[in-house]
């Protein structure tokens, strides 16, 4: 099948200099913005892009029947990559939220047993059929919200057989949706209540059992940990993660969330990414810099837990820090699937400008999950991964909140509709 988009009033193709490393600095401004711009998408890829007449003219090319659909009035660009979401569990934490209304803190809800450990029960409980479902239908929400390639961590189970449920739950689901799923085990969330006496048991058993089993079953592509005085300790994250290393698998870690941890311990594992990074020290940005790892930033979980600071973003992009966006899909501190809600919040409390933004939720997203090579951008032989706004301007992406303006969303081509299910 043949997709024809014509007649955007912005077309934002995202493309930047033949480096295929993430962006950083002023490149992060650069949109590649095409007025009356088009996209052809011929097989599930992208075949031509630029204006409507020189796509056009190169149409004739493309054999077969196709359909033509105008985007007057509209900024079309590429699919978002939702590179940290946390999407395999059951049900919403709602008693934490009244908890963190009254003035509980994340580590006091954790203490009292809510949190990460309060979605223990339902995952391990529920079968791997009530996971897939669940999941399918975060995936399609976030479809509908722009996103096409979705990051998704296990976490909540904590036990071999739970994460290993779990992934087998992601990989089911991503069998029943267009779209590109990048599975990553997070069996290193935080310490189960089983093992609290003997954290380093667990750690084990992460390192000796359950990585292992990932890897020969091919359930995950990376590996998590959460490396926090809540969690796990610097030396037992990276335990965690050169196991990972050693079974081939990619390596990525939530770290200085809470706070503060030195970075050069994680950075010698070349992580693809360090995530929440809220209190990274000056001398590890400088640090950052220097490396294609990527700082991904979750500014949603910041704004559903009440907290007045944001990670600092200006900051590393001054310093050339390569920034990625995700929304933190997850039950207890970020339960929003909409990366336009993430890009209002990254301007307004980050200081992003838009087109910073945009970059961040697109190509250094796919950098984040290393498919800057198919993803991310608007190029011929990417994926057709393509979002169409019912705007005129893309600074608009960021300046409306709590609507969703994502008219439709192609998923390697595939045409998705908000309100219809795949």
């Amino acid at each position: 099948m043949t997709i024809l988009l014509t007649h955007a009033s912005q077309l934002l193709t995202v493309r930047g200099a033949l480096d295929l490393g993430p962006r950083r600095g002023a490149a992060m401004r650069e949109l590649g913005i095409v007025e009356d711009g088009a996209v052809l998408i011929v097989d599930g890829k992208i075949a031509a892009v630029g204006t409507t007449d020189d796509v056009l003219r190169s149409k004739s090319s493309a054999a077969g029947l196709f359909e033509e659909i105008d985007c007057s009035h509209n900024v079309v660009l590429p699919g978002f990559v939702d590179s940290h979401t946390h999407p395999a569990f059951t049900t919403p934490r709602l008693i934490d939220f009244e908890k963190r209304i009254s003035g509980a803190t994340y580590e006091e809800i954790a203490a009292a047993g809510g949190g990460i450990r309060a979605s223990l029960r339902g995952v391990r409980e529920s079968s791997r059929e009530e996971l897939v479902s669940h999941i399918v239908g975060a995936l399609q929400e976030m479809a509908a919200h722009g996103t096409t390639t979705v990051e998704a961590k296990s976490g909540y189970g904590l036990s071999l057989e739970a994460e290993l449920k779990s992934l087998a739950a992601i990989r089911q689901a991503s069998q029943q949706w267009p779209g590109t799923v990048v599975p990553t085990l997070l069996g290193a969330h935080v310490v189960p209540p089983e093992f609290r006496e003997n954290p380093d048991e667990y750690v084990r058993i992460v390192c000796e059992e359950m990585i292992p089993a990932v890897a020969t079953q091919k359930l995950a592509e990376f590996v998590d940990v959460f490396c926090e005085r809540s969690a796990f300790t610097m030396e037992q994250s990276r335990r965690i993660l050169r196991s990972a290393v050693q079974h081939g698998l990619g390596v990525r870690a939530h770290v200085c969330q809470l706070t503060p941890a030195a970075l050069a311990p994680l950075l010698e594992l070349r992580p693809a990414s360090l995530d929440h990074m809220d209190f990274v020290s000056d001398e590890d940005i400088a640090a950052l810099a220097k490396t294609d790892t990527v700082a991904t930033l979750v500014p949603a979980a910041n704004y559903f837990l009440g907290l007045w600071s944001f990670p600092p973003a200006r900051k590393l992009i001054e310093a050339g820090v390569a920034v990625a966006l995700a929304t933190d899909y997850n039950p207890g501190t970020a339960p929003t699937p909409s990366m336009p809600f993430v890009l209002s919040a990254a301007c307004t409390q980050m200081r992003m400008s838009p087109a910073e933004a945009i970059t961040a939720a697109t190509y250094n997203g796919a950098c984040a999950l290393g498919l800057q090579n198919t993803k991310g951008s608007l190029e011929p032989g990417k994926d057709g991964d393509v979002a169409i706004f019912e705007v005129d301007d893309y600074r608009e992406l960021a300046y409306w909140f709590g609507v969703n303006r994502c008219r439709e969303t192609f998923l390697r081509g595939i045409r998705r509709s908000p309100g219809r299910r795949l």
